[in-house]
């Protein structure tokens, strides 16, 4: 007989079983879960919706730093020994996460090996994220790099979905995480939106797969 597959991991499900679903928050769109410079006392898991991380300068200039989406972590910084969080987390639709406590999250991910080994695959895509965010800064052009925060926005490459619809994001959003203007951002929209790549209806904006393209053409 062939050997039985194992099944994938289901971490929200060890989550509830595990005590924790009774600490779930709800929160509605522009909702912050913590602010930068807030304690950094627990560790959150994604169940539904989308969270975008920022960073606010000394003089007050704010940046788009990730996008979090279904089954991601965030406030990892607290395992580290971080006393404040670094970063500002807002939901940017209707979201739900499951609220760890730090000690707990570390109980948790010595004894259960299976949350363990889904966080630090986590923590390596995150990680593996930032370096290929800081190349994308250093050697591509604002196109490149719009086009390429389109798709991550959109979830590309996972699920079969032939199209990816993003939930509302502004230019001025979009010109802070690419690093440029919202002229800029305006000038490739509408270049994108001419050759087929995006699509704009009353769902927002629609993400064709053959945005790709424009990352990958030299």
């Amino acid at each position: 007989m062939p050997p039985k597959q194992r099944r994938p991991f289901d971490a929200q499900a060890f989550l509830e079983s595990a005590g924790l679903g009774k600490r779930m928050v709800t929160c509605a769109p522009g909702q912050v879960l913590f602010s930068q410079g807030d304690p950094s006392d627990t560790v959150m898991y994604l169940r539904s919706g989308e969270v975008r991380l920022s960073v606010l300068s000394h003089r007050g200039r704010e940046a788009i730093v990730a996008t979090l989406g279904p089954g991601d972590f965030l406030g990892e910084g607290a395992l580290s020994g971080h006393p404040v969080r670094l970063e500002t987390a807002t939901a940017t639709i209707a979201s739900t996460v499951v609220v760890i406590a730090r000690q707990q999250m570390t109980q948790l991910l010595h004894s259960e090996h299976e949350l363990s080994d889904r966080f630090i695959a986590h923590m390596l895509a995150r990680n593996a994220r930032l370096e290929a965010d800081l190349v994308d800064q250093l050697f591509n052009s604002s196109e490149k790099r719009l086009a390429r925060t389109l798709l991550l926005l959109a979830r590309y490459g996972q699920g079969d979905a032939p199209l990816r619809v993003l939930p509302p994001v502004s230019q001025e959003a979009l010109a802070e995480m690419v690093g440029t203007t919202r002229s800029r951002v305006n000038f490739f929209l509408n270049k994108f939106r001419r050759l087929g790549f995006i699509v704009y209806d009353a769902d927002g904006l629609t993400i064709q797969p053959s945005l790709l393209t424009i990352v990958v053409h030299e």
